[in-house]
């Protein structure tokens, strides 16, 4: 599985703008996803911004007042450059319905398309590609509006809804509640394969009535066979009893909520672990293309949050270390220190 988050997208946008034309007077973003792509290039380069929709009628969005210029102030018809961006493109779609329907309106100016992911380096219907992602793929913001959650196990807790509080989290009638109240996170759109949950067996009926009632479809519920919290504590079954279960299903990844759990199941599973805390997928092969690529792709922007360089080096290590595991990162430090 290829996974992007919003950081990604970010760190796409920001090394590609110098591929975009200098003098662009205005993005526009087509609708939903890549509003949030027109948004980041607008923000990174000061400059004005719109949706597909506003944009044919004449309306953009108004700027704050931090980075006034004279340029965010103008009207559409004084804008003449106009780039239309979206935040994939695979059939092209998508593009194609927006370039008919700026030709339709008689819209004049030089128009430039582009989106930040793509199958290939280059398509027919844009003009830039800033960065290749192969199927199968899935993003930060939509991965509960995918049709491969249909071959996922996804974990409740963190995930569909807030973990309970410690004082919720009693095995008694505050966690009763808890079950019965739950506050909805992440509302998925898609039947989901798995939903596979350290919640005991017990908790079932509470548990199947809190899914039916927020409209969540899944084919089985899997849930923790003990008779209570503190054997469930005494056992540590919460990673191995997921792990287990998903390494003999036919599901293709793991939605998870905590980052060490994920790394847990991934060890134990051999297969791809996606953590909503962090947003990152570990992989079991530590050294594979798929996870040097994506430790590749977070380490610049964790080292650019540190002062000091001993502080850069520590904060590497510790990302090695979090995403290789020990013995990836063992391995990895034998392999650099082997003379040629």
């Amino acid at each position: 599985m290829n996974y992007r988050s919003i950081s990604d997208m970010n760190d796409a946008i920001v090394s590609n703008l110098h591929r975009l034309p200098r003098d662009i007077d205005l993005v526009v973003g087509v609708p939903r996803s890549g509003v949030l792509a027109a948004t980041l290039v607008s923000l990174a380069a000061n400059i004005p911004m719109t949706d597909l929709d506003s944009f044919l009628e004449g309306r953009i969005y108004t700027s704050g007042i931090t980075k006034r210029r004279a340029a965010l102030d103008r009207k559409v018809s004084e804008m003449r450059k106009v780039l239309v961006i979206d935040d994939s493109i695979a059939g092209g779609n998508a593009m194609r319905d927006a370039r008919a329907r700026i030709e339709a309106a008689g819209i004049e100016g030089d128009f430039s398309y582009a989106a930040v992911f793509g199958l290939e380096p280059e398509h027919p219907e844009t003009d830039i590609v800033f960065e290749v992602v192969l199927h199968p793929r899935m993003f930060q913001w939509n991965f509960m509006h995918h049709k491969f959650l249909a071959q996922c196990c996804v974990d409740i807790d963190g995930v569909l809804c807030l973990d309970p509080t410690e004082a919720e989290n009693d095995d008694g009638p505050a966690y009763e509640k808890f079950l019965a109240e739950a506050r909805p996170l992440h509302a998925p759109t898609h039947r989901i394969g798995w939903l596979v949950t350290s919640r005991l067996e017990k908790y079932r009926a509470l548990t199947e009535a809190w899914l039916a009632r927020n409209g969540i479809q899944y084919d089985q519920l899997i849930m923790l066979d003990l008779p209570s919290k503190e054997e469930r504590q005494r056992l540590g079954a919460h990673g191995s009893f997921k792990a287990d279960f998903y390494r003999k299903s036919n599901a293709i990844l793991f939605i998870e909520s905590e980052h060490a759990q994920a790394l847990r199941i991934t060890e134990l599973s051999g297969k791809p672990v996606l953590c909503v805390e962090t947003h990152i997928v570990s992989f079991p092969d530590a050294l594979s293309l798929p996870a040097l690529g994506q430790a590749a792709r977070n380490l610049p922007a964790r080292l650019r949050q540190i002062n000091s360089q001993q502080g850069r080096k520590s904060t590497a290590k510790a990302l090695a270390r979090a995403l290789l595991g020990a013995r990836g990162y063992e391995s990895l430090k034998n392999r650099v220190k082997r003379p040629a």
